[in-house]
């Protein structure tokens, strides 16, 4: 055994298990209330999504938006008769057939600046089609950006896991997001504080265009970390709140797909270094798993202890609840050596396309 390990372990939880605590109580949650009062536009990116369609855009189109423009970037199932079907009924949405993304960017990127050229609105507030907005949802998040005067907003959605392998994976998400970033950070001047999740992200539209938009990030594999991370190094104010029961998003229905997904972003997430991901992967599998194995020894013991108060708390927190999940502890690290293996390769693949 490395001299020390234990306590670094050990003080690695109690630093993530600190961030938590602290937001338990500082990290806003979304609820419901107030009329929204500025001119807002929802855009959705879709490619072959007519599934998830089908079930989430009965909740936008309950949203008092101006307009809901709903992107086809190349789909090769029913996305656009589904939306069709639906603007038939509602002068609201409109269905944009996308253009194949120029050399350099990304497929997401170049379909948000699409929507983005084509959006009248004041507030651009760009939706992923696994997204469900319940009523009052964007209400709830214009009042968010107000009351943090936010010039860039995102919400992190409360995600649905209904399979072993998605509940391996996915809520290490909020547990990451809420165990490094303490809320209070965003408003302090530390640049490097700075996180989004893109399946809900918000512009003022002045704020859209004094970033430089999706442009500002066209090849970024993780745009939506990219573009948190430009918002706070031009001193632009950064919002962030969790969906609770508002919006909500089943993020991969099972696990070879969130191995799929999470591995295209994850290196990115290490600054493209392929020496940072395996410490990173080496880092994972010594704080969960070690202590189990030395469980006789104190350290280990509080170790343990404080990784399952990491999960239970953050459960809390986002009113997943789910609360045997924390047995799963032990081995979500082992689970996501394969994302790992996955962000080690050169290229990536999602959605039918390649990105190095």
């Amino acid at each position: 055994m490395v001299p020390g390990l234990s306590s670094a372990v050990l003080a690695y939880h109690a630093v993530k298990t600190a961030g938590v605590v602290i937001n338990l109580v500082a990290f806003p949650t979304l609820r419901p209330g107030g009329v929204p009062s500025t001119r807002t536009s929802v855009l959705v990116p879709a490619r072959d999504e007519a599934d998830r369609l089908h079930r989430t855009l009965p909740g936008l189109l309950a949203q008092p938006a101006e307009e809901i423009l709903v992107l086809d970037d190349g789909s090769r199932d029913g996305t656009a008769a589904i939306v069709t079907s639906f603007a038939d009924r509602e002068p609201r949405l409109r269905l944009l057939t996308g253009t194949p993304p120029p050399a350099g960017w990304t497929g997401k990127s170049w379909a948000c600046h699409q929507l983005a050229a084509a959006a009248t609105g004041d507030l651009l507030v760009f939706c992923d089609a696994d997204v469900t907005l319940r009523p009052g949802a964007l209400a709830a998040v214009e009042q968010q950006i107000t009351a943090q005067r936010a010039d860039v907003f995102s919400v992190f959605p409360r995600q649905e896991t209904r399979t072993l392998g998605e509940r391996l994976l996915v809520p290490l998400v909020d547990e990451t997001l809420l165990g490094f970033l303490p809320h209070p950070l965003l408003a302090a001047p530390v640049p490097a504080a700075a996180a989004a999740n893109g399946q809900l992200l918000a512009f003022r539209r002045t704020a859209y265009h004094r970033l430089g938009g999706h442009a500002a990030v066209a090849g970024a594999l993780v745009e939506d970390l990219a573009l948190a991370r430009r918002t706070r190094a031009q001193g632009l104010r950064l919002g962030l709140a969790l969906g609770g029961e508002l919006v909500t998003a089943r993020m991969y229905p099972g696990y070879p797909a969130a191995v799929a997904g999470f591995g295209k972003s994850l290196r990115a997430a290490h600054g493209g270094s392929a020496a940072l991901l395996m410490a990173g992967a080496a880092a994972r599998l010594a704080v969960y798993c070690l202590p189990w194995l030395y469980w006789r020894h104190r350290a280990w013991r509080w170790a343990i202890l404080l990784g399952l108060a990491e999960r239970l708390l953050v459960n809390a927190k986002c009113g997943r609840r789910a609360y045997l999940e924390a047995a799963l502890v032990p081995v979500g690290a082992a689970a996501a050596l394969p994302v790992y293996l996955v962000a080690l390769r050169r290229t990536a693949r999602w959605k039918g396309r390649d990105y190095s």
